[in-house]
C-alpha cells in the first residue's frame, strides 16, 4: 500500500516541521529530478513503517524557494532531519532503505 508524502511549503514549514513534536524528515525535492524520484517509494516506504518514530515530508524547491535559500539547499534530493526545531542531520543524494535508516538512527 502506497503512502503519498506530506507536502510542505514555505509557509507550512514553520507549524509543520519546526514547532513538531516528533523529528521530522524533510526531503528537498523537484520534480525535474530523476534521484528525486528514485528516492520516492523509499521514503514513502519508510514514513509508514517509522510513523511512530517520525515523520517524513517533502518540500519542492521549485515552488518553495524561501526554504530552500533559508537552509542552503544546492543539491536534489537533500534530506534534512528536523528535532526540536532545529536541522541536526543533512543527507545529500538518493540512497537505499536500510542505508537512510541507519544514518538516522541515532537520531530518532
Amino acid at each position: 500500500m502506497a503512502v503519498e508524502l506530506q507536502t510542505v511549503t514555505d509557509r507550512s514549514f514553520e507549524q509543520e516541521v519546526l514547532a513538531a513534536e516528533r523529528p521530522v524528515l524533510v526531503e528537498f525535492t523537484a520534480d525535474w529530478c530523476p534521484p528525486c524520484r528514485m528516492l520516492a517509494p523509499v521514503l514513502a516506504e519508510i514514513a509508514r513503517e517509522e510513523s511512530d518514530r517520525f515523520r517524513v515530508v517533502q518540500l519542492d524547491v521549485d515552488a518553495n524557494p524561501e526554504t530552500q535559500a533559508a537552509y542552503g539547499v544546492l543539491s536534489m534530493p537533500t534530506l534534512m532531519l528536523f528535532r526540536g526545531g532545529e536541522p541536526v542531520r543533512t543527507l545529500v543524494g538518493a540512497r537505499a532503505k536500510a542505508r537512510l535508516l541507519r544514518e538516522l538512527s541515532d537520531l530518532v
